[in-house]
């Protein structure tokens, strides 16, 4: 009888090996162990608000509370109704009139609607239009669902923002989605309206499916607009990802939605296809879902924080100043969301070509953040000593 020290190791599937998340992965391990070691780590890589001391609105706890007890039992595979039409009330309230509860999904946060969007899309081998750099979760997806990630460039030459030639060039027989993350992560960025207005008419030439991650909507700064990309879509298939995580600061509720929108012959095999994946999974976190109309009905929570004087306008403009008084570093002034893409004039891994940025999340308070430069500006003054003195001994 084989000892179990022959036993073969169990082979992981080779898709995992294209599957990069830094910012949880072997960076996040080597944190950890330094700080078991009694080092003080100050933790910038996940926007994670109540690590920070961000509380969820009371309203919003409240209403989970009160709807206990309606919680036990399986609801519909879309989501409980009255949640879904309270996310299509706001999607009317801000233009996307095409919007209609039989088309919204509520799921465990984006992530597991951003995963059902692309199973129910990817054929192996299809290919996704994403952001370079991209929020390393939506390469992941396409990767494991089969398809290919093929990335466009947004530079900080250029504001972080796309050129809608340079997508448009990328199209291929096999392109089945252009994916546009705004506000952006991880640069900040906020698309203007004509940027949107070119990508959308590029999907109706290409008959392409728009992919829009609105998670950070409302967290704009120094009168940045949003502009919803389903306003401008019209009759061009669309779907728009949102949720509590951030603007609500409730990340462990893992609620997000997944609204459909276009013409709606268009959409009859993707709803399908989302309604087929949604029932195998049963149902969303119900308890969370009673969060969704409050939410969204109550009183503004974020733009207190987002304005002048407000705790993430200051840890920005910490971060912007910082930035601005280094030697060595570079920062174009996120304009939304909740992170700085700070580059080194000289690797972070959003699969993103130059490897010469690195992202922090803008929930710390502005004194910590401006401890956490100095400290960068010291190591980056001992690299760079360190490189002279190694061309001398050259």
């Amino acid at each position: 009888m084989p000892s179990k020290s022959s036993n073969p190791a169990v082979r992981a599937s080779a898709r995992i090996a294209d599957v990069r998340y830094e910012i949880r992965g072997d960076l996040a391990r080597r944190a950890a162990e330094i700080e078991a070691s009694g080092r003080d780590i100050v933790k910038l890589n996940i926007g994670n608000p109540g690590l920070f001391g961000f509380a969820v609105p009371e309203h919003v706890r409240e209403a989970i509370q009160a709807n206990l007890s309606r919680s036990e039992a399986y609801c519909h595979q879309k989501g409980i109704l009255s949640a879904r039409l309270a996310i299509v009330e706001q999607m009317h309230a801000h233009g996307v009139v095409d919007a209609h509860p039989d088309r919204v999904f509520i799921g465990n946060g984006v992530s597991e609607l951003i995963d059902l969007a692309l199973r129910t899309l990817l054929d192996p081998g299809d290919e996704v239009l994403l952001p370079s750099p991209d929020y390393p979760l939506w390469s992941a997806a396409t990767t494991l669902n089969g398809g290919r990630p093929i990335y466009y460039s947004c530079p900080a030459e250029r504001a972080h923002f796309p050129d809608a030639d340079e997508v448009e060039a990328l199209i291929t027989p096999r392109t089945r989605a252009l994916a546009i993350i705004n506000p952006n992560n991880p640069t900040g960025a906020v698309y203007p309206v004509r940027l949107l207005e070119k990508l959308v008419r590029i999907a109706e030439r290409h008959r392409l499916t728009l992919l829009s991650d609105e998670i950070y909507d409302e967290i704009v700064y120094d009168g940045a607009q949003f502009t919803p990309l389903a306003r401008l879509a019209g009759k061009v298939p669309c779907l728009t990802f949102d949720g509590l995580s951030k603007v609500q600061r409730a990340c462990g509720y893992r609620v997000g939605w997944l609204s459909l929108t276009g013409a709606p012959a268009a959409l009859v095999e993707i709803e399908h296809g989302l309604d087929l994946l949604a029932s195998l999974r049963l149902c969303a976190n119900v308890p969370g879902q009673w969060a969704i109309a409050p939410s969204l009905r109550g009183a503004d929570t974020i733009s207190p924080l987002t304005a002048a004087g407000g705790r993430l306008h200051e840890a920005r403009r910490a971060v912007i100043e910082a930035c601005a008084q280094s030697r060595f570093l570079d920062l174009v002034a996120p304009m939304g969301a909740l992170y700085a893409f700070p580059s080194i004039r000289r690797s972070a891994g959003f699969n993103h070509t130059t490897r010469n940025h690195f992202r922090i999340t803008l929930l710390p308070l502005a004194d910590q953040l401006r401890e956490v430069f100095t400290r960068i500006e010291r190591a980056l003054e001992r690299s760079a000593a360190a490189e002279v003195r190694a061309r001398h001994v050259a």
